[in-house]
């Protein structure tokens, strides 16, 4: 969606009464008329050889290992009394990475250099969240860094002067021209990429920076209210529609039960293992891709037809500790939609 939002612009309000205790959130998608740059993203999937996704693994491992390295030497620094940084750590990593570990010499350092900013974006986020709920600010916990594990979230980072890209292809250091599922959409100055691991599939996520051009927003209507459930995704107070949600888990639960019992009975780290864990892992892709495709078209449509949208304020986490709806509203994926 290319519709740019204002600012700052949801607006709580609270009603009490005896039978009534709901937050509002009123939320403006008024489109900006004058022209001003945006960073989009757009994630395509990679068509990689054998060798191209070995090097991939290395280089999403060395990411790991690096912000691992960085993760327990601030720990080791300030339980020792200092105050640590990414900086001064990156320096220090880089004096002994060759000699400690020779083989990153065949690994594109930006693999080896971003984990560090990444950290301390982590330890910001952590320290800040901990000031904001001092201060009544919040509810929401951030938690201290935990270490990544090998298999789960696997990534790695490019630097935008590392980047070509050609029609259907994308040159990617250590590697040369990679092959694109599609071509990238967006025109405009390339930032950054990060190529990412989803079950057994490689993501190119390129960010460039679009300068929008001005739009009329008379497309727009009025002000809608939005009634989320688990029976209709959401109800609209302007046409009075409901709109259902595709369930995706609900249909493919039986499935997913038979894969994990299968999984179970396999011997662990066996040839066998391996491709059943592989198919559970599609399996759990596909689920989450139903659920976003529906997700985002819904409230892509909202933000284009509709100038204000009234939701809920609804405390998911809350709600999903109840054991007999939480599958339900986890299905429907109404925390993502808010």
């Amino acid at each position: 969606m290319e519709n740019r939002l204002r600012p700052a612009q949801g607006i709580r309000q609270r009603y009490r009464s005896a039978c009534l205790d709901v937050e509002i959130v009123y939320i403006n998608t008024q489109i900006y008329t004058e022209s001003a740059p945006m960073i989009f993203a757009h994630k395509i999937a990679l068509d990689l050889t054998a060798d191209q996704e070995r090097y991939c693994r290395q280089a999403a491992g060395t990411a790991r290992l690096t912000y691992n390295w960085g993760l327990a030497e601030w720990g080791r620094q300030y339980r020792s009394g200092e105050k640590p940084n990414a900086v001064a750590l990156k320096k220090q990593w880089n004096s002994i990475k060759y000699a400690r570990y020779p083989w990153l010499k065949g690994i594109h350092r930006d693999a080896h250099a971003q984990p560090f900013a990444n950290l301390q974006k982590a330890f910001s986020a952590f320290f800040q969240n901990m000031k904001d709920r001092k201060a009544g600010k919040t509810r929401r916990r951030v938690g201290y860094p935990t270490f990544k594990k090998k298999g789960k979230h696997d990534s790695f980072y490019i630097a935008n002067d590392k980047l070509q890209i050609q029609d259907k292809h994308v040159r990617i250091p250590q590697l040369g021209w990679v092959r694109m599922r599609e071509s990238l959409r967006l025109t405009g100055r390339i930032m950054a990429a990060v190529v990412s691991r989803t079950a057994d599939r490689w993501y190119a996520s390129i960010n460039v920076q679009v300068e929008l051009p001005s739009r009329p927003c008379e497309n727009q209507a009025g002000s809608c209210g939005v009634d989320l459930g688990v029976t209709h995704l959401a109800t609209l107070s302007a046409t009075r529609e409901h709109i259902d949600g595709p369930k995706p888990l609900k249909g493919a639960l039986v499935k997913l039960q038979r894969l994990g019992r299968e999984l179970a009975r396999r011997v662990k780290f066996s040839a066998n293992w391996h491709k059943t864990k592989r198919k559970l892992g599609r399996l759990h892709a596909r689920i989450a891709n139903m659920r976003a495709d529906a997700l985002h078209k819904l409230t892509t449509r909202l933000a284009e037809s509709y100038r204000e949208i009234v939701i809920e304020d609804l405390h998911v986490a809350g709600m999903v500790q109840n054991r007999k709806p939480a599958r339900a509203i986890s299905d429907m994926g109404l925390g993502r939609f808010r």
